[in-house]
């Protein structure tokens, strides 16, 4: 990410990665497609206007980071959770990661789009405690508009893994302009409901968090002119879901 509002020492970046980093009319320019090796620039700009998320980490070297704290992981509600991205599109490596939490009998948590082949899902029966869904919209044009998807792959994921034996959690997040209405919500709801063994729904409002990290990654907000939807707002949905027998919870 990107802040020209902190760069101080364009040269040191500029020297770093000549290609893809540039100065011009007094601004600092980055064409992130031309970036050769991200690590070049982790530590390279000493006011932070670059800064470089994520680290590369072995199997091993994770579960050292989660062993850590394994006095937490053994309570009630005690666990880890994979997010993303899609962890679910990560490959031999999660899978010897869920194994080894089993063996561990340390609760694994998924957060996941089911936006990927059902064989990537299939793989890690019985090593997951809770898939926590990502459910966007039903309506497919509105779907494929917004997320340039289709929904029918996440359906029938969501159908073949709601048959199986697996602790399920549908989270919607609830969007102003894309599916904050009641009649949408209520169809999502619905088609829930026509799955089987979901017990709980969670729904997460929208909120603006997001705006600034967009603009340090040069992209547009699409989102950016709506207010963050607060939790009042949820009431009926919250109340539909329960006269369908729903659990839910506001918020992740």
């Amino acid at each position: 990410m990107f802040d020209d509002r902190l760069c101080r020492n364009f040269g040191d970046c500029l020297k770093a990665d000549p290609a893809a980093i540039k100065k011009s009319s007094n601004r600092t320019i980055i064409n992130r497609s031309l970036i050769s090796n991200p690590e070049k620039l982790r530590d390279i700009c000493i006011s932070k206007a670059i800064t470089v998320t994520g680290e590369k980490k072995s199997v091993g070297e994770l579960l050292d980071e989660i062993e850590k704290d394994v006095p937490f992981y053994h309570r009630s509600d005690g666990g880890v959770t994979l997010s993303g991205g899609e962890p679910l599109s990560e490959g031999g490596d999660l899978d010897e990661l869920l194994q080894q939490l089993k063996k561990r009998n340390i609760d694994t948590a998924i957060e996941t789009s089911l936006y990927i082949p059902w064989e990537n899902v299939e793989r890690t029966l019985g090593f997951v405690s809770t898939y926590l869904v990502d459910l966007k919209h039903t309506n497919r044009d509105l779907f494929r508009q917004y997320t340039g998807g289709d929904p029918y792959v996440v359906f029938r994921n969501l159908d073949r893994l709601s048959s199986k034996d697996e602790n399920i959690i549908i989270r919607i997040p609830v969007i102003p302009g894309f599916n904050h209405t009641e009649g949408e919500m209520k169809d999502i709801i619905d088609y829930i409901t026509s799955l089987q063994n979901i017990r709980e729904i969670h729904f997460i409002p929208y909120h603006t968090l997001g705006t600034e990290k967009y603009r340090m990654l040069g992209m547009d907000y699409a989102f950016g002119n709506y207010p963050s939807v607060q939790s009042d707002e949820l009431t009926g949905y919250v109340k539909y879901a329960h006269s369908k027998g729903f659990a839910t919870r506001t918020g992740g």
